[in-house]
């Protein structure tokens, strides 16, 4: 079993820390997005599941903005945009599943 205590990693902005990637299975990864900043609007090959673990974000796809703090999950299908906008110091969870996903390019066709 492996653990971590997510609240207390040393993160640095600018900085992912990948916490356990496994080929074929998932990527797990804590970021630390400082108040004011964002992760414009982009989209990733996974499916992607985000964790607020700190602070309070806005997280935006087209029209809809969902606000959220400590508890707050969103999940995003493959290719789907979005964007997330922290409005005080955050930190968040990010999972990725399957890793890497179709189109991905570390991915390799069979």
């Amino acid at each position: 079993m492996e653990h971590w205590d997510l609240r207390n990693l040393p993160v640095e902005p600018h900085e992912p820390l990948i916490l356990h990637s496994s080929r074929g299975e998932a990527r797990t990864v804590v970021l630390q997005l400082p108040a004011g900043e964002a992760l414009e609007d982009h989209q990733v090959h996974e499916r992607a599941h985000l964790v607020v673990i700190d602070g309070e974000v806005d997280v935006v796809q087209g029209e809809e903005t969902i606000s959220g703090g400590p508890g707050l999950l969103a999940v995003f299908d493959p290719a789907e945009r979005h964007a997330v906008r922290a409005r005080s110091d955050a930190r968040l969870l990010l999972v990725l599943a399957p890793w890497p996903g179709a189109g991905h390019p570390g991915a390799r066709d069979a």
